[in-house]
């Protein structure tokens, strides 16, 4: 009797995602380093900046879909769409989540120096630009690709 466990872990579909989110996050790093002079290991759970770690992950799991399942298949579909929905959440509401966090955070700046105020700080870098989107997308389709034919 086959493990259901063991069968995620032997899933194309399951590493092609992850892979491309880990990777992702690598970059962050690796870019934040390359800005700052600092090593930061925040990046590697971060929300927002480039590239995109979940048009990554989605684009990732929509390409091993279409790859496995064929592009003409209703999974593929499936996957596709809930991609596109999630990649514009990344550049629509949770960008516009960050620009109100941001502006929010300098009220309160500007509040604290006249009042006492409490100096928490909402997180801005939440959303990604239409680039940090695409680039997530490439990177998944190339993870996903990598991890098809090193797995074939």
């Amino acid at each position: 009797m086959d493990n259901p466990v063991i069968g995620m872990f032997s899933n194309r579909s399951f590493w092609s995602p992850f892979w491309a989110w880990f990777l992702a996050q690598i970059c962050k790093a690796i870019i934040g380093f390359l800005r700052t002079r600092r090593i930061d290991f925040g990046y590697l759970v971060s929300t927002g900046g480039m590239p995109s770690a979940h048009s990554s992950m989605v684009g990732g799991l929509a390409t091993s879909i279409g790859l496995e399942a064929g592009f003409g298949s209703p999974v593929f579909a499936l996957a596709l769409f809930f991609a596109l929905i999630v990649m514009f959440d990344a550049a629509t509401v949770r960008r516009a989540a960050g620009h109100q966090a941001r502006l929010l955070n300098q009220i309160v700046d500007e509040l604290f120096h006249e009042h006492r105020l409490s100096e928490q700080k909402l997180a801005e870098l939440l959303g990604h630009t239409r680039l940090e989107v695409f680039m997530g997308l490439l990177l998944g389709i190339v993870t996903a690709l990598l991890v098809h034919a090193v797995s074939a």
